[in-house]
């Protein structure tokens, strides 16, 4: 900050001035752990204890000496941002006190894979008070413990990752830091949302880059192997989720990370892929055709419908909203489009979707938290209708059986990042179930049956709730611009 120098100039309380600071140095843009630690203390609504976390160690695979790809532990990785193995650490919330416990030094490791993390390291690169080796974890916990445990507990994740120390015992509460950690990460900081839209950069680049070269390829391998090589070679070579590259009826399974069949005489792939950045995620999913244009007017059709669904939800997004009633918007959109095709018909909206026919085409649900996790943890889905936070996303959701107004569901907040993911898919298993069911009334299966060869369309971007709206992170092609771009393939 320049100074003024020696002037008569008087500023009042009342004028504005405009300041910037310029930080050198490597600490500037640090994780921001020791934030984390403290609004986690904030949700457990406690003054003291300790907090305990176990990273996660270096494991072989079975029957061999080589060791299995490593993932941090993403609630061990939000309270210190160290994507190293073999880690462990304690916040002691009385005297606010971050700690990092790295790997003792180990001369054949650092010989055979290059120079260990060192606590100098640990303290210059991360967010904590303290760093120091192993070898000083059970002499601290001893010493906490004999100082605070008869007043304050250890808090540990799970039973199974409470630490051992023999002779006492031990004041430990298993149970409240889950939830209260999960409550913590719903709302992300500024960092947390740089992340995010730093791994959806990544991942637009490689969702065009498909586009660019998709009329070359003839099978879905070549479409993940694509997305991969741009994603690495753009620095993110960790995926958020196996990359499903579904094309024709395979794009109807929603799951579908086979990725090994011919392209020949499809009409749709159904890429749905996101990269990682520094451990944070991101969920995008397109549904494209395999030529300059819509291969079929009924391709088309249950394109535009997806795409509708998703406009008109993305627009309902901002604080306050319930997420579920955006949910239901996406059905009423569902069922209103395929009753124009013919699909469902012998009843009113309303009465189609009380009886679950529209959950035969879009069966799971509209979206869920990004974050640490591509199904990011919250105290509660926010789909949910009761609590329970280990509900997994692709449930299949049931008909609207309650008013909106009687459900017992969160609010969207600020600073919360949810996906908005609406889908179309015509399963030959789904439709052969729905035959059996009363819900098979509204389905005309003959019509049904025309766009099983189309599979499934799904369009999926990664919503930051703000306070005035929301502000769409992803920025792979859809709709118009995608088909631009594999026409400007041909010609290539």
């Amino acid at each position: 900050m320049r100074a003024v120098g020696s002037s008569n100039l008087a500023i009042r309380f009342t004028d504005t001035c405009d300041i910037r600071l310029t930080v050198t140095g490597n600490g500037c843009d640090k994780y921001p752990a020791k934030q984390h630690a403290r609004k986690v203390a904030s949700k457990l609504r406690a003054t003291a204890g300790l907090i305990y976390l176990v990273g996660q160690p270096t494991i072989n695979l079975d029957d061999s000496d080589q060791p299995q790809p490593f993932r941090q532990r993403r609630y061990f990785y939000y309270l210190c941002g160290a994507d190293e193995p073999d880690c462990y650490l304690t916040y002691d919330i009385q005297n606010d006190l971050l700690t990092l416990y790295v790997p003792d030094f180990d001369l054949h490791r650092a010989i055979w894979m290059g120079p260990t993390l060192t606590v100098d390291d640990a303290l210059d690169r991360f967010d904590v008070d303290r760093a120091c080796y192993q070898a000083s974890l059970q002499p601290d916990l001893v010493s906490w413990v004999n100082r605070y445990n008869r007043a304050a507990p250890i808090y540990a994740l799970h039973d199974t990752q409470v630490p051992t120390i023999p002779g006492t015992g031990l004041y430990v509460d298993d149970r409240r830091l889950l939830p209260a950690m999960d409550a913590a990460r719903v709302i992300k900081d500024e960092y947390e949302i740089r992340m995010i839209r730093r791994a959806n950069e990544v991942s637009g680049l490689a969702h065009r880059r498909v586009l660019e070269n998709v009329l070359k390829m003839s099978n879905e391998t070549q479409i993940e192997g694509s997305f991969l090589n741009t994603c690495v070679s753009n620095g993110a070579k960790n995926q958020a989720y196996a990359i499903i590259a579904a094309s024709g009826p395979n794009a109807a399974t929603l799951h579908y990370v086979k990725n090994n069949e011919s392209l020949a005489g499809r009409q749709l792939v159904c890429l749905d892929a996101g990269a990682e950045w520094n451990c944070y995620a991101s969920d995008v999913t397109r549904t494209f055709p395999l030529g300059g244009d819509w291969p079929s007017q009924n391709a088309r059709d249950i394109y535009h419908i997806v795409e509708e669904m998703q406009e008109e939800c993305i627009k309902a997004v901002r604080k306050g909203v319930r997420f579920r009633d955006i949910q239901e918007l996406a059905h009423v959109i569902a069922i209103k489009g395929l009753q124009g095709l013919g699909v469902l018909r012998n009843g009113a909206v309303d009465e189609i979707r009380q009886s679950g026919a529209s959950s035969v085409f879009f069966p799971h649900g509209l979206g869920h938290h990004v974050g640490l996790e591509v199904h990011d943890v919250s105290e509660q889905p926010i789909t949910a209708v009761q609590r329970s936070p280990r509900r997994h996303h692709w449930e299949f959701i049931p008909a609207a059986s309650h008013p909106s107004s009687a459900l017992s569901v969160p609010l969207l907040e600020e600073g919360m990042v949810v996906t908005v993911e609406p889908g179309i898919y015509f399963s030959e298993l789904a439709l052969a179930n729905a035959r059996k069911q009363p819900l098979g009334q509204y389905i005309d299966f003959e019509e049904a049956a025309k766009y099983i060869c189309v599979g499934g369309v799904r369009i999926e971007d990664d919503i930051l709730v703000t306070g005035t709206g929301y502000e769409n992170l992803t920025t792979a092609p859809k709709g118009a611009a995608m088909l631009e771009i594999i026409r400007r393939g041909i010609d290539k």
